[in-house]
């Protein structure tokens, strides 16, 4: 798993800043902080083998990934407005929710992720690459941003409980299921435990260490749930976690006018 600062939206970003793709496993500063943290509803998801492929099959895997998370949200009720920018990762991605009323966790839990590992069925039921299989993790807490990017103890028990080997393990295991979802404690004893919403069945916990202290979680096969009909990318016209629009391109010759004016105003000055 790469280790990246993620990206914010773009509206956070200076008007002097490059956009930047989240499509580009880059860092660009968001040109916003935060006095203080924020809570987010905090959801992982990271590919399966990215290393064993090669080049031309790891952007065949991203872009079918980027492809059913947006189809995924979407058939959730879930819009652009509802979630940061989506940080990309390399092999996978980071998405934040903001914590309101039309987003609980139980949407994320009983609706998302079964039309996720369903879209992720029916993608490798018929498409002629290697399978899309996909690890989730579903957190949340307190997160930070510096004008860098988010940070914070709560991001970091979220990928510590990803990238864990029993986590790797399960997947491995669950030859049948393009997805395996690993939920912290504190999801499930919230949401799970109390019956709010079936994730599917508990297969194993898992423990890691941050900052000092033990953290666990549980592991789950997600049911898929049939997933409504949705438009191809290319006959949508909005997409919930669609990448930031390009700059538009400017010519040389069309920016030389402003070079111009620039120079004259500067020897005018040091005269």
């Amino acid at each position: 798993m790469q280790t990246m600062a993620p990206v914010v939206a773009s509206g956070h970003r200076k008007s002097g800043d490059t956009r930047m793709s989240t499509l580009l496993a880059t860092v660009a500063a968001t040109g916003h902080s935060m006095a203080g943290p924020v809570y987010r509803s905090i959801l992982a998801v990271d590919v399966e083998g990215s290393t064993k492929r090669t080049n031309p099959e790891k952007g065949e895997l991203r872009r079918t990934m980027y492809d059913v998370l947006d189809r995924a949200l979407r058939g959730a009720g879930i819009g652009r407005e509802d979630l940061e920018h989506p940080a990309d990762r390399g092999d996978g991605v980071l998405l934040l929710f903001r914590p309101h009323d039309d987003v609980p966790k139980t949407v994320l839990l009983g609706r998302l992720i079964p039309r996720l590992t369903a879209l992720l069925s029916e993608h490798n039921a018929t498409a002629a690459q290697p399978d899309l299989r996909l690890r989730a993790v579903l957190h949340a807490g307190e997160i930070y941003d510096d004008g860098w990017g988010f940070y914070g103890e709560d991001l970091d028990v979220a990928f510590r409980l990803l990238d864990s080997p029993a986590i790797k393990r399960a997947l491995r295991d669950a030859s049948t299921s393009p997805l395996v979802l690993v939920v912290s404690e504190e999801i499930y004893s919230g949401e799970i435990r109390q019956g709010y919403v079936d994730v599917g069945p508990q297969v194993q916990s898992v423990s890691v260490r941050v900052a000092k202290r033990r953290r666990r979680g549980s592991v789950h096969i997600p049911v898929p749930t049939p997933a409504e009909r949705t438009l191809p990318v290319s006959r949508r016209k909005t997409l919930a976690i669609a990448p930031p629009p390009a700059e538009p391109e400017v010519s040389w010759e069309s920016a030389l006018p402003t070079v111009y004016q620039a120079l004259e105003q500067h020897l005018d000055e040091t005269e």
